[in-house]
């Protein structure tokens, strides 16, 4: 490994700690949840909408006219599920409750994405000059079958034939169901205000990095799809002016979203996490502003998705870059999972079950594919260490004359055909690749609660030990997966060093990025860290394979020919390259701008 090597990879491990900085969990030993805690300000609302004190039939309608007449009478809950999950609707016209029947909560408990006590519903309509919340009618209930589809059917009748209906179209299968509203006879004024509040839930393991990777997505006409700061725990607010597809809370693994089949006029957004309420992740809301005409044209048709944020599954949601709620990072680090990462690893779970094994694979076939870069590094570390006799005795002959050593260190590099960053810039190109792995393995759902060795669950660390105390930039817990990555990279750093051309202080640079990347990964999902590791393990044969291949003798030959036919060539004929050229260029502009400055 030659000086310009060590540097490349340094520079490499500053670019993974910048870019994951805000990735890096805190651990969150698992522990009951207590009892949930709301900031004051939603205390208050919920307060306000437990307190609702009962009003006779006469005074509602002399608040809200006709329509008060249909905010009386028995409210009932309505189960319905089909084979993934499990609704109940409210005779208010809206979902009571959601659970995912085939997920639990990592404490093996019933994976609810709603309840009454976290969801809150509200439809404003301003009817007949008065303002009405839609959701507070209660409406009759109907319920029939149109081929495998359930179709759940609340109206109200507003008097003279008026009526406003909610229809609810529920599957055999999946994780999508259709919601009409419309109405008849009914005088409904500017847009009709949609609001979602969602208190998320704690689902998983780690409960501060869960909230990292919780959010509220959408995706606006015009400007594509955006959403509020995964990482942001403070009160985040967003303003859409124009036009929404479609709006969603997503948590790490889980997703709650409403779809329109035109368009949404404007919505609003916001999250907070509460750092004193274990039993939840974020508390989201968004209001959506739905057209009028919609309403009362019957084309307000939407769709609600309750289910994994799976990338898979969310890729045939019918919803434009409805995909993008699965956080594969920034291009390129999103190409890279989506075009390579993630089809290879597709391709391997159609026929293996084992999830530690598909690691295994993947780690092999990446290699396979990276081998053409590792061995044009090596073989430009080769280069370097064969030209390090010469390196040496340029620095002794110019002494502290920096700008003639240099001169004479590109020329020596020109007349043997050496390009001095040959060992680094392959490690550079395969930069993209292994950022995305920091994306691809904490969000695939596929990993969630699968076992392998002592890891119990490789979508989160696998912790060996719990420490009596916590170190700083560490956690109170042992990940054995990233010991052991940490000791396989430290093996294969000393094994580079002892044929380095590098000596000095860059040589100790090389052993401190492992115990950093020690610190970091730590609490990282036991899949990544496992990865690593094997990686390492299959770098030592790779590196073993590739030093047969790459004999020095016969590269010292070809460079002294090149050296040689350079010098018997004609003075001007030596063609550089054009990367040589423009290096050379910069440390001559460099050497004269030094010179002026010392003239002053």
């Amino acid at each position: 490994m030659d000086r310009n090597s060590v540097i490349g990879l340094s520079l490499i491990a500053v670019i993974f700690i910048v870019y994951i900085y805000f990735l890096a969990p805190k651990s969150t030993p698992p522990s009951a949840l207590p009892q949930e805690s709301f900031p004051a300000e939603v205390d208050t609302i919920r307060n306000q909408q437990a307190a609702e004190p009962v009003v006779s039939d006469s005074t509602l309608i002399k608040q809200y006219g006709t329509i008060g007449a249909a905010m009386t009478g028995n409210v009932k809950n309505t189960p319905i599920e089909n084979e993934d999950v499990a609704y109940t609707f409210s005779s208010h016209g809206n979902i009571s409750s959601v659970e995912l029947k085939k997920f639990k909560t990592y404490y093996q408990k019933p994976l609810m994405l709603a309840e009454p006590d976290n969801n809150q519903f509200s439809l404003t309509a301003l009817v007949d000059g008065r303002s009405v919340d839609l959701y507070k009618l209660v409406y009759e209930e109907n319920i029939s079958t149109k081929a495998d589809t359930t179709v759940l059917t609340y109206t109200a009748s507003i008097g003279d034939g008026a009526t406003i209906r909610h229809t609810y179209l529920i599957p055999k299968s999946g994780y999508i169901i259709g919601y009409r509203l419309d109405s008849k006879g009914v005088t409904i004024a500017d847009n009709l205000e949609y609001h979602w509040r969602d208190n998320m839930p704690a689902q998983e393991k780690q409960l501060d990095e869960s909230r990292t990777k919780t959010t509220a997505n959408w995706y606006s006409v015009g400007e594509g799809f955006d959403n509020i700061s995964e990482t942001s725990l403070d009160l985040e607010n967003e303003t859409i002016a124009g036009p929404v597809r479609w709006a969603a809370f997503r948590q790490k693994f889980f997703l709650s979203a409403i779809m329109a089949d035109k368009t949404f006029s404007s919505g609003e957004f916001s999250t907070i996490a509460n750092a004193a309420d274990t039993a939840h992740v974020k508390d989201g809301n968004m209001t959506l502003f739905v057209p009028s005409g919609d309403v009362t044209g019957a084309t307000a048709n939407f769709k609600y998705y309750f289910g994994p944020n799976d990338y898979d599954i969310l890729g045939k949601v019918n919803a434009e870059s409805f995909h993008r709620n699965v956080n594969f990072g920034w291009p390129p680090v999103k190409w890279v999972n989506q075009f390579i990462i993630r089809p290879i690893f597709q391709f391997l779970q159609s026929f293996i079950g084992n999830y530690g094994v598909i690691i295994m694979i993947l780690v092999l076939i990446i290699r396979l594919l990276l081998t053409p870069l590792s061995y044009s590094s090596y073989l430009g570390m080769a280069k370097m260490r064969l030209l390090k006799p010469e390196l040496d005795a340029i620095k002794e002959k110019n002494g502290d004359n920096m700008a003639q050593a240099q001169q004479d260190q590109m020329k020596l590099y020109r007349e043997a055909g050496v390009n001095p960053f040959a060992g680094c810039i392959p490690l550079l190109l395969q930069l993209p690749i292994l950022l995305a792995m920091f994306y691809f393995f904490p969000v695939s759902i596929e990993f969630r609660q699968e076992h392998f060795l002592w890891a119990e669950d490789l979508s989160t660390y696998d912790s060996i030990m719990t420490l009596p105390f916590s170190i700083p930039g560490y956690g109170d817990h042992v990940s054995l997966f990233v010991l052991l990555m940490t000791i396989s990279t430290l093996i294969s750093t000393w094994q580079n060093n002892q044929i380095s051309s590098v000596q000095g202080p860059m040589k100790s640079v090389s052993y401190l990025m492992p115990v950093i990347f020690l610190f970091i990964l730590n609490s990282f999902s036991a899949a990544l860290s496992f990865y690593y590791f094997v990686s390492n393990v299959f770098g030592f044969a790779q590196q073993a394979i590739i030093r047969r291949f790459v004999n020095e003798d016969k590269i010292k030959v070809v460079m002294e020919s090149h050296k040689k036919k350079l010098a018997s060539a004609a003075p001007g004929t030596g063609k550089k390259s054009k990367f040589m050229a423009k290096l050379e260029q910069a440390m001559k502009a460099s050497e004269e701008a030094k010179k002026k400055s010392s003239r002053k």
